[in-house]
């Protein structure tokens, strides 16, 4: 073995050892900004891409560097690589780290730092990040000896994306990256953490009485969380929903992970669910919960929340499990896994499954659509936001889409029907300004996939510098604002809880032309302002070869309904219509795609995207 190691090892600097580990663990593409104390390791970086190993995006802020390996992390189940220098550098990229730990997308931060000698001196750029971002990672190192490089940059790879995932810091300072030292490769799988052991598999015996408690449930639902995502168990729940006919929601992060077309689907639930989500799960007698965090987004009121209900809480962090709501059968372990042995078990007993034990169930829920429907609004002097993203679902029903914060994007979570990993937004900690680079780490990921950012006037500004990325790398995202000249989430929440006092909530002065700035950058700009315009707009918008950003003039006083107020049960939503008056004022039509029943006010089903 020294021999081995003898011959093995070669002088190399630490930022040779950075680079080449980065190489082994297959990454291709990571999303930076570089400075001063970060040089060496941009140095080595450049050799790396000159021979065609690594493609470095340069953004144009290190938060923009953050979101992108997110986007490209959430769109492909892979570690998302960013780098940023020391000090501002560093911090910039802050909200993004926290947006990735609430959200858990598996991510390496690798930051410069000022020389080992220099570090807590308050030396230029000096600014503790290990400690700065201890709270909003999953693990973090400082690079003290260069000889540590590569069994770090192979533990930081596999804690992110194993377990329960989440970012990893790494700071190295600026004399490590150049200091040479006798180089061994760690490749990946070959780290040793005995401390830090993620429970896989179930508990047997819970799982049987999981099954048991499933079989005698006469009002089941399965409650499926971001968790779902990460472990790619969109083909277990799906099996599970069927063999019992158990019916469906989502969390924001869990959308995708069930076919939102299936009539087992109730949609996405919580504050601005589907009105027949919130009330399954307020009716329910079994929840099923699959990877997801009883947040208070989707709860409403913690102790009315499937209050009549037996629970099982199925999750890979046992912090998770039973921190808001006690379960009946907690199971830690990896989603899939927990589900292909709880399949597996139900097939080795035999007999198992529905026999109309839910059917009542299932027609009651099946009611709550027809009378409390996602409505389209038609107005005759404006375009409604409903309506745009309504057209952009069904002329790009494949497409990865991202989202900024706020109306738009609870707008987009009901009526968009997306496949796994095809949503891509910021729902923890709900960042504004995460839509755009967000969008171009998934299109960097995904050459061949159309991706499509719909952004809020507000929160495109945020971020709207990565404009410049874009043109540079002709990195081919569809942006879509969604634009209606004021912060739509905060003016909604002033109008109804504040008195309509609209306090520094309205955008109109001072903003931009969108079309105009876009071109500045060199990329396409367009303007939509009516109805008339919207469907050859978006088709052209589409088949554009080339990155876009299309403004679209919206309503300006439109609120996103329903929701649930602070305080209240998730049975207790406002903006619903009242049944007896939905029944006897509205005249229902069918659409002729899929055969559901739509308000004849509606322009396209909320159902299938088709223009009525």
């Amino acid at each position: 073995v020294q021999l081995q190691t003898k011959i093995a090892a070669k002088r190399a600097t630490g930022a040779f050892r950075l680079i080449d580990s980065l190489k082994r663990h297959g990454v291709q593409h990571i999303f930076g900004y570089p400075g001063g104390a970060i040089l060496p390791i941009y140095d080595e970086l450049y050799r790396a891409e000159a021979e065609g190993d690594i493609q470095h995006i340069l953004v144009r802020h290190e938060q923009g560097a953050s979101h992108a390996a997110d986007g490209y992390a959430r769109a492909t189940g892979r570690v998302g690589v960013c780098f940023g220098t020391s000090g501002p550098g560093a911090t910039n990229l802050v909200t993004g780290i926290a947006t990735a730990h609430m959200d858990s997308i598996p991510m390496v931060i690798i930051t410069g730092q000022v020389a080992r000698p220099a570090i807590g001196t308050d030396a230029f750029q000096d600014s503790d990040i290990f400690g700065i971002t201890l709270p909003i990672v999953k693990h973090s190192y400082v690079v003290r000896e260069p000889g540590d490089m590569a069994r770090i940059v192979a533990e930081a790879f596999h804690i992110a994306s194993t377990g329960r995932p989440g970012p990893v810091l790494i700071d190295v300072p600026k004399d490590v990256g150049l200091e040479e030292f006798d180089y061994i490769p760690v490749n990946p799988g070959e780290v040793s953490l005995p401390g830090y052991r993620p429970t896989v598999k179930g508990n047997v015996r819970q799982i049987n009485q999981a099954i048991k408690l499933i079989e005698e449930a006469e009002r089941p639902l399965m409650y499926v969380g971001g968790g779902a995502i990460s472990a790619t168990a969109h083909a277990e729940i799906a099996e599970l929903a069927e063999l019992f006919q158990i019916p469906v929601t989502t969390t924001l992060m869990g959308k995708g992970s069930f076919d939102e077309k299936h009539p087992l689907s109730v949609g996405m639930l919580g504050m601005h669910g589907t009105a027949y989500a919130n009330f399954a799960v307020s009716e329910c007698d079994f929840l099923i919960a699959v990877g997801a965090r009883f947040d208070d987004r989707v709860t409403g009121k913690l102790d009315e929340f499937g209050s009549r209900a037996k629970v099982i809480h199925i999750d890979i962090d046992p912090a998770e499990v039973g921190k808001n709501r006690t379960p009946e059968v907690p199971i830690v372990g990896d989603v899939r896994q927990v589900l292909i042995h709880l399949l597996r078990r139900c097939r080795e007993i035999g007999d198992v499954g529905n026999d109309n034990q839910t059917q009542s169930w299932l027609e009651r829920i099946n009611r709550w659509p027809e009378d409390y429907p996602l409505v389209v609004p038609s107005y005759s002097d404006s375009l409604s936001p409903q309506e745009v993203i309504a057209e952009l679902g069904k002329m790009a029903p494949d497409g990865y889409y991202t989202t900024d914060v706020g109306q738009h994007q609870m707008w987009a979570a009901q009526f968009l029907k997306n496949g796994p990993r095809q949503w891509i937004s910021s729902a923890g900690l709900g960042t504004m300004g995460y839509g755009i680079p967000s969008a171009m780490g998934a299109k960097v990921a995904l050459e061949r996939s159309q991706v499509i950012c719909i952004a809020g006037d507000a929160s495109v500004q945020m971020n709207i510098q990565e404009l410049g990325t874009i043109a540079q790398y002709g990195i081919n995202v569809k942006t879509v604002i969604i634009n209606n000249g004021w912060q739509g989430m905060v003016r909604q929440w002033q109008q109804a809880f504040y008195g309509e006092r609209y306090s520094a909530s309205n955008m109109e002065i001072g903003m931009p032309d969108f079309e105009m700035l876009a071109r500045s950058y060199g990329v396409k700009g367009m303007v939509v302002k009516s109805r008339d315009e919207l469907h050859q707009a978006l088709a052209e918008m589409l088949a554009y070869d080339g990155p876009v950003l299309m403004d679209v003039h919206v309503t300006k006083d439109e609120n996103c309904y329903p929701m649930v107020a602070p305080g209240r049960s998730n049975a207790q939503m406002i903006g619903l219509p009242e049944r007896r008056q939905l029944e006897k004022a509205v005249e229902l039509i069918y659409c002729s795609n899929c055969g559901a029943k739509n308000v004849a006010s509606n322009n396209f089903c909320p159902e299938c995207g088709t223009k009525l």
